[in-house]
């Protein structure tokens, strides 16, 4: 069963977590053949999922969270559930599409294939991707919150994280391989998104389990001083893509 470490900071997870752009949805979308029902699993607050929702007939969306549901952004044909990645209600050969936007790395790869297998058509698509590590163009600012992370966050971070840090290089996916491109989200943020989107990292939940306290105060000093109130960066992600065909 995949994890739930993000149900505490649902409300910060649905503000604070970047969007993903319309180049990675029109690439992943250009391998489907037929646009009846997609399946965004692990939706989180349904950032892809309602994207999703303006091609296909119809989206069911899935997390393991059901605050994280509660939150998510509704649209009328999407359908939101609860349940695991590795084990759903869903009949056999249902779905055209299969999307895990920053969520494959928590989720058990041999048991969500087989579950994949059985509740997609012949041919469908499965995608996943995530985003790691972004920059503001202002190196102080850059380095501030990567030593943040490092030095402060790093031992609370679950193990399945060094996925992320690799970029996905070294998940399982036997899926047959599509051909992927370079992507990025580039957000216009002031200093105070920066801060919630930290917030809302699983790591700041652990560390304020363990702690007793936050560890954010130490970022947001350092960000008030290097990051003037009210003054707008891009902060772009980079995105990396896996995705493939379902082999049956």
């Amino acid at each position: 069963m995949a994890k739930d470490l993000f149900s505490k900071q649902s409300d910060l997870y649905a503000r604070y977590r970047p969007t993903y752009p319309k180049e990675l949805y029109d690439h992943i979308l250009s391998f489907v053949k037929e646009k009846n029902i997609a399946w965004d699993c692990a939706t989180g607050n349904g950032q892809a999922a309602v994207v999703l929702a303006d091609h296909f007939k119809k989206v069911i969306a899935t997390d393991i969270s059901a605050d994280q549901i509660d939150k998510a952004i509704k649209k009328d044909n999407v359908e939101y559930s609860v349940c695991s990645a590795e084990s759903t209600p869903f009949e056999e050969n249902t779905f055209d599409l299969v999307t895990v936007a920053q969520a494959y790395h928590w989720i058990k790869w041999k048991e969500f294939k087989k579950e994949v297998t059985r509740v997609c058509k012949p041919g469908a698509i499965i995608a996943i991707w995530t985003y790691y590590r972004n920059t503001t163009g202002d190196k102080k600012i850059d380095d501030a919150v990567y030593s943040f992370y490092e030095n402060v966050t790093k031992p609370y971070w679950d193990k399945a994280r060094k996925y992320v840090e690799e970029k996905y290089s070294t998940v399982e996916f036997d899926y047959d391989p599509l051909p992927v491109k370079d992507f990025e989200t580039t957000l216009n943020w002031q200093r105070e998104d920066m801060i919630g989107y930290i917030s809302s990292w699983s790591a700041i939940q652990k560390y304020i389990k363990v702690n007793g306290n936050s560890p954010i105060p130490i970022i947001e000093e350092e960000l008030n001083k290097l990051w003037p109130e009210g003054e707008a960066k891009k902060v772009v992600f980079p995105i990396y893509l896996k995705f493939g065909r379902i082999k049956k």
